[in-house]
């Protein structure tokens, strides 16, 4: 029997010189600012906003774009985008290999992200999450035709609503099997023959010299270190955000027919891409 991908030890992170510490102090600060100055402006914008425009978000998704794309910058990831957005109503499906993903996604398209309810209350990243649109869900099966209610009404005024159909982050290396249960909710009457889903890919290479694992985010990683660890490198590593064919919901029979050909199409675009070496 083959030992789980996730047993074995975390990635060994590089030891901090003082050139390190100082390059994590700089990025640190010019992260907080970036970020935290962005969620102000975006909370008074979406005030505004809402007021003018209710459901729809004209302006708010170009600020979140806009730090999420100079805070991988700050980082010190590069970031490439391949294939193409999908510009009609539907939903985004990902695989998931860390916190990182929030601001490669957002820094590529507009979406808006699908979070256990968790996440709501958690400092600083639910602050986040919740200006930022974010839809939170509960594990409950008696709010399930509420949360449906919730995506139709967000589907249906354009939102590009993002899953991550592997229930949990990994360390970037391998796509897990999609779990079919939120597939279920674009299959109701109003929304089958109206939307897509497009499968999404996400592949990091890590920095020269480090762990190919560098990026992952699994298991019991601690938030603050890892943050931390990210913030060291004086080398670059990447992130590739990859878009593959949209698929029409209507096309599928059942919800685990759509989830098994997305995850078909998100585990071969990122194998091949693993399968090719860096430049």
């Amino acid at each position: 029997m083959s030992v789980p991908w996730d047993k074995g030890s975390h990635p060994d992170m590089p030891k901090l010189r003082i050139l390190d510490l100082a390059r994590i102090g700089l990025r640190a600060g010019a992260l907080t600012v970036l970020v935290f100055g962005g969620l102000i402006i975006l909370i008074v914008l979406r005030a505004i906003e809402r007021t003018l425009f209710g459901q729809h978000r004209p302006l708010t998704p170009h600020i979140t774009s806009f730090v999420c794309r100079n805070a991988l910058r700050i980082i010190g990831i590069g970031f490439h985008i391949s294939g193409t957005p999908m510009t009609g109503r539907g939903a985004v499906v990902a695989n998931h290999s860390s916190w990182l993903d929030i601001f490669a996604l957002n820094a590529a398209k507009r979406i808006y992200f699908v979070s256990k309810s968790e996440v709501a209350s958690w400092p600083g990243i639910g602050w986040l999450a919740r200006a930022t649109g974010t839809v939170f869900i509960e594990r409950n099966p008696a709010r399930a035709r509420l949360q449906t209610g919730i995506f139709r009404t967000r589907l249906l005024a354009g939102h590009k609503l993002l899953f991550f159909p592997e229930g949990t982050s990994t360390d970037g290396m391998q796509v897990l099997p999609f779990k079919t249960t939120l597939f279920e909710a674009f299959f109701a009457p109003e929304l089958r023959d109206r939307i897509a889903v497009q499968p999404v890919a996400v592949i990091y290479r890590a920095p020269p010299g480090t762990d190919a694992r560098f990026y992952g985010w699994w298991g019991s990683m601690a938030f603050g270190t890892h943050l931390l660890s990210m913030l060291a490198p004086a080398r670059s590593g990447s992130v590739e955000v990859i878009y593959c064919a949209p698929l029409s919901v209507a096309d599928f029979e059942n919800r685990k027919s759509l989830a098994a050909a997305c995850e078909a199409a998100v585990r071969a675009a990122h194998t091949g891409r693993l399968a090719v070496a860096p430049a």
